[in-house]
């Protein structure tokens, strides 16, 4: 039976009682192991503690990931991974170590344990359990309930219009109706972007890949800030990109090490989230932005601006797109944060020059996009629902970060930077990738601050989503853990 007052986690029991099958052949190769679902309801654990375990069993090369099938256990005789799986499993054995007064702590966690990117967006998809995820990095489904959604879909898919946009391929730039609208949205914002200008994607992160298959080449040096969102590193590292790791500061980059990297590596692409920074919440400053823009001119790279989270910030904020009017830059942007995750719209403005070689790499991966979605969201963009949502929304998630850094300062935390927007970086005094470990046994997912760095290193920080941390209860827990972690 797996029990809490082991020495080791609910995760690190759970995949040794799997690699002891494996080993054993009562798992033979081929075999497919529990659902995630499955496997939590059998052992009692959140889904978040079967999927760290069968992650741990990859990292050991004990099981292999197949695509939307789930896990099945791998000939690890055969393919040479049996040495790989001692050596690990020696490392979870070992990471207990005896403390001066006799107590066991849990020590460094090995690498193939600890939450990953992919293991925050597994857990958009996987509730723990009925409580709010404090890692999340989405606003909660409750939040994003609206009517006039559903309405949008049955006005565009009435009769013949349905029968139009489902028999054919739309057009590959987009719905010709939303590109519009986005044009005089983003003239709003002062962005000088004609329709024509605009190629919708699926989903902002889309819209992104799409800019670095375009400009990039395996092995090609990319500028990210650091920290910042661990799915572009992980990402960007998935392609064979070269990281350069660029601090952020309260007003922007660090300004001077961007200026080595120019001078050293002569970098293609800056990547940088200007307003409601990810993870620290920071916003651009003019100075910084002018600045940042010398540079790309100096040096002659592009720098593609990720601009998710716009609905929720002020109109007036700094945005390099704006200062640079579209000729270095590139604007990605999207609805999955504030609306309609599940519809995946995105969408990119480039400079003209890049616009056909952007189109041709959307064209080679998903030929089109669904245009029934896109014309329902011009509606919903065209008729003032979606500013009018976007404005309640704002209004209760400042209600939400006052009752969370609240509760947070209670709990002994500060903040490394002044809250705002929808996230918020905390310093917490512990290793956050041992803490979050053991908050997953508690039904918690946390997102330690690790990775939101491009080598990954022991960090007391972590990022909180100011919508789910407004829990006492978690909070708690969250105390007790920290104490029995120190």
């Amino acid at each position: 039976m797996l029990t809490r007052s082991s020495n080791h986690t609910l995760t690190e029991q759970l995949a040794e009682r799997f690699a002891e099958r494996i080993r054993s052949r009562l798992l033979p190769a081929g075999t497919r192991l529990p659902s995630v679902r499955e496997c939590a309801r059998q052992q009692g654990v959140s889904p978040y503690t079967v999927v760290a375990a069968y992650d741990q069993l990859q990292a050991q090369g004990l099981v292999e990931a197949r695509n939307q099938r789930g896990f099945y256990v791998r000939d690890f005789v055969q393919n040479g991974a049996l040495a790989q799986e001692k050596k690990a499993l020696s490392a979870i054995q070992n990471v207990a170590v005896a403390m001066p007064d006799g107590r066991l702590d849990s020590g460094p966690l090995p690498s193939g344990s600890r939450i990953n990117a992919t293991a925050l967006i597994r857990g958009m998809f996987h509730q723990a359990s009925s409580h709010p995820q404090p890692g999340s990095g989405v606003f909660p489904s409750e939040w994003l309930e609206a009517g006039f959604m559903a309405a949008a879909v049955r006005k565009v898919t009435a009769s013949r219009a349905l029968q139009e946009g489902s028999l054919q391929y739309g057009d590959p730039m987009g719905d010709p109706g939303l590109r519009q609208v986005l044009a005089r949205k983003l003239a709003g914002l002062d962005i000088p972007a004609p329709a024509g200008q605009i190629i919708t994607t699926v989903g902002a992160t889309h819209a992104l890949d799409i800019v670095s298959r375009t400009l990039l080449r395996p092995g090609d040096p990319v500028m990210v800030e650091e920290p910042g969102w661990s799915v572009e590193f992980a990402r960007l590292d998935a392609l064979g990109m070269r990281i350069l790791p660029v601090p952020r500061r309260a007003d922007g980059p660090d300004l001077e090490v961007m200026a080595r990297y120019c001078e050293a590596h002569a970098p293609k692409l800056f990547v940088s989230v200007s307003v409601f920074h990810n993870p620290t919440g920071y916003c651009l400053s003019p100075g910084s932005a002018h600045q940042v823009l010398q540079l790309a001119q100096r040096h002659n790279f592009h720098i593609v601006e990720d601009d998710t989270y716009s609905h929720i910030a002020p109109a007036h904020a700094t945005r390099l797109t704006v200062l640079d009017g579209l000729r270095r830059t590139i604007y990605v942007s999207g609805f999955a944060k504030i609306l309609a995750p599940n519809w995946r719209v995105g969408y990119l403005a480039a400079p003209p020059d890049l616009l056909e070689r952007l189109l041709d790499t959307k064209l080679l991966s998903t030929l089109t996009t669904p245009s029934i979605l896109e014309k329902a969201l011009a509606l919903c963009i065209d008729q003032g629902q979606l500013r009018r949502h976007a404005e309640r929304m704002r209004l209760r998630l400042a209600q939400a970060r006052m009752r969370s850094v609240q509760l947070a300062l209670e709990a002994g935390c500060s903040f490394a930077a002044e809250p705002a927007g929808l996230f918020g970086w905390v310093e917490t005094g512990v290793d956050t990738d041992v803490l979050a470990q053991r908050m997953l046994d508690e039904g918690y997912l946390l997102a330690p601050g690790a990775l939101f760095h491009a080598s990954r290193q022991p960090c007391t920080l972590m990022r909180i989503n100011f919508t789910t941390t407004q829990d006492a209860a978690f909070w708690r827990v969250f105390q007790r853990v920290v104490a029995q972690s120190r």
